[in-house]
């Protein structure tokens, strides 16, 4: 897994972000047994504690769970991790209309906008929300 960090958010926000993007793509595929915390923070190029901070949260939100001799492992609920994927593609489209709109585009501006780019003329209806 390739780690990317920016300066505009703590850094173990970032980890669980990025550790979603992974589950929810399958590069940690459901019920997988993740590496160890000093694993992934040596992969990821950060402290231990971080990298555990991150695991605790994502412990909590139930996308991972531990088995206490045998470590940490990605929930096999897949409900779960597509809810996680919504939640992902949510927040990325949030994102990508303010931006939009900060641009000065408007609603049907960006609805032809996303019809030219993904190729389908004669997309259905799509509702930004906008």
């Amino acid at each position: 897994m390739k780690w990317l960090f920016s300066n505009d958010a703590p850094i173990y926000t970032q980890l669980i972000q990025q550790i979603k993007v992974g589950i929810v793509s399958g590069a940690f595929p459901p019920g997988e047994r993740l590496p160890s915390v000093r694993d992934l923070a040596t992969e990821a190029g950060v402290n231990p504690n971080t990298m555990q901070r991150a695991l605790m949260e994502l412990e909590r939100d139930g996308l991972v769970y531990t088995q206490r001799t045998a470590g940490r492992f990605v929930t096999e609920d897949k409900n779960m991790i597509e809810q996680a994927k919504r939640s992902l593609a949510e927040r990325h489209l949030k994102t990508f209309l303010t931006a939009m709109l900060r641009l000065g585009f408007q609603r049907e501006e960006i609805i032809d906008l996303l019809r030219q780019e993904s190729g389908e003329e004669g997309m259905t209806h799509v509702d930004s929300g906008v």
